[in-house]
């Protein structure tokens, strides 16, 4: 197709599933998406009430919280001829799926979210070559996420060689320390939610998190966790979850843990049992409101 190269970037990007928008794919086929045509990314919807106070003027609010992100994403379908857009309408309709999808955004910093179609998927062929679109999609949880996926693991606290008796002057002590602990960095706007992994075998793992400011908060996996055993605790979804089958919520105590916006946060675990194969390991991505 004349004016168009495949691989070709056409102004805002957007990645629905595998489909990329914004840009001209292996077929020839131009997908641009309209200057007005991403409503919705820039903020979700406010959930909150307020109640009218007696005998005075105003009210009284209550608690504010974000609603679900609802999106539109339109744009244009620009093909070599008719069976060509036809197939390429039929990708837009199986990547606006019912089920959960990723839609990336392509900015300075690109971005993400868990979409599911939430509504009609508009086509309107225009032309046997051009048709315009317009995909109806909500995210359950609001937050943009950051599409670089932090991780960091640390072994049990332990310190190992250093000095043994008798010596023999001079003498050189050396020691190698692990401090069992990770830092995950929270970049963005709004508070993220890390999901922390733990490898056995292990007894009662206890972790506790450093937060800006000083103050701490702790989580206690009351449980032995064997060899082969993986914990899985998800602060999004707020499960606790072992060998990715069975809940374990109710051997959980302690706070979940969350990362303030532009801040980073200090986990640190021990065991009354020290062994060289447990393993946590914290993952997460910077939020945005």
């Amino acid at each position: 197709m004349a004016g168009y190269t495949p691989g070709q970037v056409l102004g805002r990007t957007v990645g629905l599933g595998t489909l990329q928008l914004g840009r001209v794919d292996t077929a020839g086929v131009a997908w641009t998406v309209a200057s007005d045509g991403l409503r919705g990314w820039s903020g979700p919807a406010i959930r909150t009430a307020y109640t009218d106070r007696e005998a005075d003027h105003g009210a009284w609010a209550g608690p504010t919280y974000l609603g679900a992100r609802v999106i539109t994403v339109a744009g244009t379908i620009t093909a070599p001829g008719l069976a060509a857009l036809d197939a390429a309408v039929e990708q837009l309709l199986a990547a606006a799926s019912i089920t959960d999808t990723t839609l990336v955004v392509g900015e300075t910093i690109p971005k993400q979210c868990t979409v599911r179609r939430s509504g009609e998927v508009l086509v309107d062929y225009v032309t046997g070559q051009v048709a315009r679109y317009s995909v109806l999609l909500t995210a359950a949880d609001p937050r943009r996420y950051a599409t670089a996926l932090q991780s960091q693991s640390a072994a049990l606290p332990s310190v190992t060689g250093g000095l043994t008796l008798p010596i023999t002057m001079p003498v050189t002590i050396t020691a190698t320390t692990v401090s069992g602990s990770i830092t995950l960095t929270n970049s963005g706007s709004a508070p993220t939610r890390p999901t922390l992994t733990i490898a056995g075998p292990v007894v009662t793992p206890t972790i506790v998190a450093a937060l800006p400011g000083g103050a701490t908060t702790q989580i206690v996996y009351g449980d032995t966790l064997l060899t082969g055993d993986v914990l899985v605790i998800d602060s999004t979804a707020r499960t606790v979850v072992l060998n990715g089958t069975a809940s374990r919520r109710l051997y959980f105590s302690g706070t979940w843990p969350e990362i303030p916006a532009g801040s980073s946060v200090t986990y640190s675990w021990s065991s009354p049992v020290y062994n060289s194969s447990a393993l946590l390991t914290g993952t997460c991505r910077s939020a945005w409101m």
